[in-house]
């Protein structure tokens, strides 16, 4: 895409976003498998939309069954579903619910075995955030609220999952080029974006004698329900731009990432970040 093919001025006024409404349609489908994944099962939260789509799709051809966990009933996930059952021969469910429950969370990961009967790949993706101007602006509910959903719901997760997880099983996190640059309008998700780091590091060292890989990710701006979700119509007609690239990323340009995580080609890889951000140098 050139520099100057920017997306519509739009916005969305609720959160989570919809993909639906997006204008034009992330690309989440353009991935092509080769059975790295034969026989796994994944569990993907927030694969309704955005860069869970793209992974949940990018497993599925890839041979893996799917669950996928969103937070509200919508023609989204309905979606996510579709493409699945019509690009792969695989099983995919979906699971609605609020990831900064616990007790949902265990509900979930019980769901998915009771389908399934087992759980192989663990993708903690599900995010929110809210831009504010100052820190005063920053309420203790919101800033609850952030952290509940984009890191207490790594925990939790991962608690649920881990009576599951065996030997070569791997944890995925989704984290942010934020939590290596900070961003000055987001202050509370560029905090919980870097937790996720500590989180996915620690979390690694402390499963690496189970044989139990803990990755993670941080994408730069991508192209997800989350952005006219979050920004006013001018941000969105721009965003992207500040990339080296010049453009914001596509999700199916983020899921690659997720896919070799989650596969045999990782296998000595544990505690580490993948940076798909539009060329942007992070020293980690």
């Amino acid at each position: 895409m050139p520099a100057t093919d920017q997306r519509p001025p739009q916005h969305q006024g609720r959160q989570p976003g919809r993909q639906t409404a997006m204008e034009p349609q992330p690309e989440s489908n353009r991935y092509q498998g080769s059975g790295k994944l034969l026989g796994k099962v994944a569990l993907v939260t927030g694969g309704d939309s955005g860069i869970g789509r793209a992974v949940a799709i990018a497993y599925a051809k890839e041979g893996a069954n799917v669950a996928i966990v969103y937070l509200e009933e919508n023609q989204d996930a309905e979606e996510t579903l579709r493409i699945i059952h019509a690009e792969t021969d695989q099983s995919a469910i979906a699971i609605r619910g609020d990831v900064g429950d616990e007790s949902f969370c265990q509900t979930a990961v019980d769901q998915v075995i009771e389908e399934f009967g087992e759980l192989h790949i663990l993708v903690n993706n599900a995010a929110e955030q809210h831009p504010s101007n100052t820190l005063k602006e920053i309420t203790a509910t919101q800033l609850e609220q952030t952290f509940r959903t984009n890191i207490f719901s790594h925990f939790y997760m991962a608690k649920a999952a881990l009576e599951f997880l065996q030997d070569g099983a791997c944890i995925i996190n989704t984290t942010s080029v934020t939590a290596y640059r900070g961003s000055a309008g987001l202050i509370d998700y560029s905090a919980s974006k870097g937790a996720i780091v500590s989180f996915t590091r620690s979390l690694a060292l402390n499963l690496i004698d189970q044989g139990i890989r803990v990755n993670g990710v941080a994408p730069g701006p991508i192209w997800t329900p989350l952005i006219p979700a979050t920004f006013n119509e001018d941000e969105v007609a721009k965003f992207g731009q500040k990339a080296p690239m010049g453009r914001a990323g596509q999700p199916d340009e983020v899921s690659p990432s997720y896919v070799f995580l989650a596969s045999s080609d990782s296998s000595y890889m544990s505690g580490q970040i993948l940076h798909p951000n539009g060329g942007e140098i992070i020293n980690t």
